[in-house]
This record gives C-alpha cells, structure tokens and sequence, in this order.
C-alpha cells in the first residue's frame, strides 16, 4: 500500500500533517506491506523514503531501540539453511540442555539489510 505521502494529505483539527498525528513523524512519506505468516499471525512492514534526516544505522539488540524478529518453526536447521541460502548470515546456533527449554534450538541471524532474526524451535 502507498506511498503515502504527508504532502499529499489534509492537516487535521490540530494543524498537524497526517503522519505526525499517526505515526509520530511529520513529514514522512512511507509504503506497507502485509504478509501473511500463518492464519492468524500477519506481519507488517514499513518503509520510510521520507523526511530526509531519517537514520540509517540500526541499533545493535542491546541498544535503546534495538529489537528482533524471533520466528518459531519446525525444523531450525532447514530454516537456517533456507535463510543463509538467501543472504542471511547465521550466528552460533544456541543449544539449550537445561531447565524448562532443555532440548531447543535457537539461532540469530541478520537478513541482507543488517536486521537481526531469531529463529526457535
């Protein structure tokens, strides 16, 4: 959907323009995409081409702001392996042998564009 441009949309009652009402930055200019994971889980992304200060650098998972996407499946090593197959790179995959998630897997990857992914079992 989009883009959706503040440029191109009334202000509201308050003077302020479309975006900074709703999603808190004035001026933006974004496009969305809506993809569906499962029957019940959709996934929403952005992208921003607007204002032109926007950052760039993404926050390590330790920074204020930093975040990433964790993904149950199946069978971790074929997802790992579709996903390095695809650009991504892997971490050390985690394997946990004690307490109530004794057994899991977990793997961190970064896509292509530096975002972190988790993958679990």
């Amino acid at each position: 959907m989009g883009p959706m441009d503040a440029a191109d949309m009334p202000n509201g009652a308050d003077g302020r323009d479309w975006m900074a009402s709703h999603v808190n930055v004035a001026g933006a200019k974004l496009s969305l995409i809506m993809l569906r994971l499962t029957e019940t889980l959709n996934l929403q992304l952005a992208q921003y081409d607007k204002p032109q200060d926007r950052r760039t650098d993404l926050p390590r998972n330790c920074d204020a702001g930093g975040h990433h996407l964790g993904l149950r499946v199946d069978d971790v090593t074929a997802a790992v392996t579709y996903l390095t197959a695809n650009g991504c790179t892997a971490m050390d995959p985690i394997e946990i042998s004690e307490g109530p998630l004794a057994g899991k897997t977990n793997v961190y990857l970064q896509d292509p564009w530096g975002h972190q992914l988790e993958i679990v079992d």
